[in-house]
């Protein structure tokens, strides 16, 4: 039995997901990064024309942004009429990218590390619009876990190890960010195996132009190594020594107050991480190597810092 229909257009629902596109694709600089990928992406000269370099951008970052593996990003676009509409497949279209295409799309900008080119990319736009000082800056390192399952032989990941925290342990990855204090937006990315120490990283971590850095007490002596240079370093005291404190005492009260003001600052480094993983629910390592996943961050990353920007950047449009 047919229904009868209510007349709704439902194309025109201002939705959180449509507005959440709505603003992407105001401040993500399409033009810039599409003449990135041009050079290395395949002409077609016979057989079926490869779909557009933007339409397969787009459909790349809305993997990113929903969490989306291949298969699923293929079905997402058969199912739903707002992915279509932001990757640019017109209702003219004979055929949608399966996810062969959209793995062949990833695995052109990991051969050639665009995903590095793309987080610089964004970070000069946002350094044109000021939205950048380089006068200091924040690292901190976060834990993604990696599939640990051991029931077959071969099946961990052979580039991935396990650390301890909190009395904790963890098998996976690490990724250590460099943020401007003033903006908290990133402008330096690395990643490690999960056990190699936060210290050893910090100093790849800075862009070389600041006078003063901040970190938590993970970073604790990293002043005395000799890659320290002028950098002003602020590390946080260890939590075990802060709790010692004698708040009555005039001297201790002084040192309380100067973490609290050095926390604050350094908070900024943990609203990339926030976005990373509450927004764009990237939780769990996707690929095996660590070269797949640094690339994935990285274009991560960048999404991070336009939608952290992206306020300041639909102003000065």
């Amino acid at each position: 039995m047919t229904q009868l229909g209510l007349g709704l257009d439902l194309s025109t629902k201002r939705t959180r997901k449509r507005e959440f596109l709505d603003e992407m694709n105001r401040v993500v600089p399409w033009q810039k990064l599409i003449a990135l990928i041009e050079p290395h992406y395949p002409k077609g000269k016979t057989g079926r024309p490869p779909f557009p370099v933007a339409t397969m951008l787009r459909i790349h970052f809305m993997q990113q942004w929903f969490s989306l593996s291949d298969p699923a990003m293929e079905e997402a676009l058969h199912d739903i009429p707002l992915y279509r509409e932001f990757a640019l497949l017109g209702t003219g279209m004979t055929r949608l990218p399966d996810e062969s295409t959209i793995l062949r799309f990833r695995h052109l900008l990991e051969a050639h590390e665009l995903s590095a080119s793309m987080l610089a990319t964004v970070n000069r736009l946002l350094q044109d619009k000021g939205l950048t000082l380089k006068v200091g800056s924040a690292v901190d390192a976060t834990l993604i876990s990696a599939p640990s399952s051991t029931k077959k032989a071969g099946t961990r990941d052979p580039e991935m190890r396990q650390t301890q925290k909190g009395g904790n342990w963890y098998f996976g990855m690490k990724a250590h960010i460099g943020v401007d204090v003033e903006s908290g937006l990133v402008h330096t990315v690395k990643c490690t195996p999960a056990n190699v120490h936060d210290i050893t990283v910090a100093h790849a971590l800075l862009h070389g132009k600041e006078e003063i850095a901040f970190a938590d007490a993970g970073y604790v002596g990293i002043e005395k190594r000799e890659e320290a240079g002028a950098v002003q370093w602020h590390v946080a005291m260890r939590p075990s020594k802060r709790r010692k404190l004698d708040k009555s005492k005039r001297l201790d009260r002084i040192y309380d107050k100067i973490e609290r003001l050095k926390a604050g600052v350094r908070a900024k480094v943990e609203h990339p991480f926030r976005v990373l993983k509450c927004q764009f629910g990237y939780v769990k390592a996707r690929y095996r190597g660590l070269a797949k996943n640094t690339a994935q961050i990285e274009t991560q990353f960048a999404l991070v810092n336009l939608w952290l920007a992206r306020k300041a950047l639909c102003k000065a449009k």
